[in-house]
């Protein structure tokens, strides 16, 4: 059995779940074992990004003991338009 975490958060929520799961599973796989769409209804756990210790990876990816998976959220703002607003703010 593997030990691993799986995170989630919106800006008024965050939750970082501890499961077991066997060896071979996938992060995919992981993620829907989770239960985190019981917390999270909008979270589609079938097609949400994934990365595991901030590097994103595919759904195939065969986990390892103590991994961290982290789903991600959709993006709200181009990070190079976000840029330009910030530098616009200090001008």
């Amino acid at each position: 059995m593997l030990e691993i975490e799986i995170v989630y958060g919106t800006a008024e929520k965050q939750i970082l779940r501890s499961i077991r799961i066997e060896q071979g599973a996938t992060a995919r796989t992981a993620v829907r074992q989770s239960g985190l769409d019981k917390d999270f209804p909008e979270l589609d756990l079938n097609a949400a990004p994934l990365g595991i210790f901030g590097k994103r990876v595919k759904d195939d990816v065969l986990l390892r003991d103590r991994d961290r998976i982290e789903i991600y959220r959709p993006l709200l703002i181009d990070p190079k338009e976000a840029r330009r607003k910030r530098v616009g703010k200090t001008k």
